[in-house]
């Protein structure tokens, strides 16, 4: 037995799914804070356990929460949308046929698929997917020998720079007003904060855009190197059944749902008016319209648009809306444990303890570094930031230090560990018929090297 599947019988032995891990973590984080010993909170055992449970509860149906949770869900579902559209498919079907080596592909696919998710997750995820299962048959049908396992890890690369792109979590919820009152109940620390944070010092600044431009070089490169040294390995073979039903009888008001000049003049409507909000804002050089509803309102019209018909785009949906269920079940529980550290003064003590062992140059170092490590645990952007935001803007305000730094070394620590916990990478092995052992040895490679790129950067920076 492999390293490698080792490691993978390991993970499955010892992390169980991630709902699981959320409700482990919240007994967890919950007798933790009852034995927890914080000046700021001084109350008798039966009180505070009184306490700590008022504190999950109003932080599990918090409604800024629930609103977040809803966007997150929004985000992904049409984002995954998108990538079952007819000129998305048709855009693979046209590049596929360059895919004509094992180095050519991995190049393609890692560089493609990076470009994808920067724009959205959900998207980029489903479209590397897809690309890799195309090749894949491609490959079977021209007799075509190249390693799958590689091309599908490819497909997978785009978890790698998501969170620091325009739809990564935690900075759309930066750039919404009035996020930090609802994030911190520390309100000398809210005082401290402005109101939000742009994009315009998150996902487009200058630390950000390069280190983006890197893993856009460096990861494709790194991944035509690998695909010159590996040898071919099977290709599984999966039945798909393509016939769709057709509804023969369409009359009255079905036709409109099946318009494609209703679909058209909707998907145009909003789109205009997405453009209007962004020209009409005050602060329009500054991104400050850019927030997680204006995002999905593109989302929505460029869905409808690329379906062609409503009902079109509603079978997408239904195809789609099973991969929003992890959100729905998941974020709550996070923001029960986010209330759990607030109420119990936690996150005042965590902070100051990273005052205490950081400095200007090493914080955003160990942020990183802990944001990785948490993501093992808490495999969702969304929900990382309602548990360590917290801590990370607490810090950054008392040491003096840039906030939108400090945010942004959190996401990448995120989306670096997303290429050791395989959890995202669920729907690629369902589309794929690849398993996570196979594409494990490869996507360890790219979280080695893009933690050097991003370690580098934030020294930089």
């Amino acid at each position: 037995m492999s390293f490698i599947e080792k490691y993978s019988k390991l993970f499955r032995l010892l992390i169980p799914s991630p709902t699981s891990i959320a409700l482990l973590l919240t007994i967890f984080v919950f007798l933790l804070a009852f034995f927890w010993n914080s000046n700021s909170v001084e109350l008798d055992y039966q009180e505070k356990f009184t306490h700590l449970l008022d504190s999950w509860y109003k932080g599990l149906w918090g409604k800024a929460g629930l609103a977040f949770a809803f966007q997150m869900m929004l985000m992904l579902l049409l984002g995954h949308v998108l990538a079952l559209s007819k000129p998305v498919e048709l855009f693979i079907n046209r590049i596929t046929p360059y895919c004509n080596s094992t180095y050519k592909a991995a190049f393609i696919v890692t560089l493609l698929t990076l470009i994808v998710a920067w724009f959205n997750w959900g998207l980029g995820l489903i479209f590397g997917a897809v690309f890799a299962r195309k090749i894949g048959d491609y490959a079977l049908k021209t007799n075509l020998k190249i390693n799958y396992a590689l091309i599908g890890a490819a497909g997978y690369s785009g978890l790698m720079i998501w969170h620091g792109g325009i739809s990564g979590s935690s900075l759309i919820k930066a750039s919404e007003q009035g996020h930090f009152s609802e994030l911190i109940s520390n309100n000398k620390i809210v005082s401290q904060l402005p109101d939000s944070i742009s994009f315009s010092e998150t996902v487009f600044s200058s630390m950000n855009l390069s280190i983006t431009a890197a893993l856009l070089i460096i990861l494709p490169l790194l991944m035509y190197f690998i695909g010159t040294k590996v040898k071919p390995s099977n290709i599984p073979i999966i039945t798909i059944d393509e016939s769709k039903s057709k509804q023969l009888n369409i009359i009255g008001a079905e036709k409109l749902d099946n318009s494609k000049i209703f679909s058209y003049i909707l998907a145009f409507a909003f789109l205009i008016y997405a453009v209007y909000i962004a020209y009409s804002h005050p602060k329009f050089t500054q991104l400050k319209f850019i927030n997680p509803d204006y995002i999905n309102f593109l989302l929505l019209g460029f869905a409808i648009l690329f379906h062609g018909s409503i009902s079109k785009f509603l079978s997408a949906v239904t195809n789609a809306i099973s991969g929003v269920s992890g959100i729905l079940i998941q974020f709550p529980l996070y923001f029960g444990i986010m209330g759990i550290m607030s109420g119990s003064g936690m996150i005042n003590d965590i902070a100051i303890f990273f005052q205490e062992i950081s400095t200007g140059v090493t914080y955003p170092l160990y942020t990183m570094l802990s944001a990785a490590i948490v993501n093992i645990f808490v495999p969702s952007g969304g929900g990382q930031w309602y548990i360590q935001g917290p801590i990370v803007l607490q810090t950054a305000v008392e040491m003096n230090l840039p906030i939108a730094k400090s945010i942004m070394a959190l996401a990448y620590g995120d989306q670096l560990t997303n290429m050791l916990q395989p959890f995202w990478a669920l729907p690629l092995l369902g589309i794929t018929g690849l398993k996570a052992k196979d594409i494990l040895p490869y996507t360890l490679i790219l979280m080695l090297i893009g933690g050097i790129i991003f370690s580098i950067g934030l020294l930089v920076f």
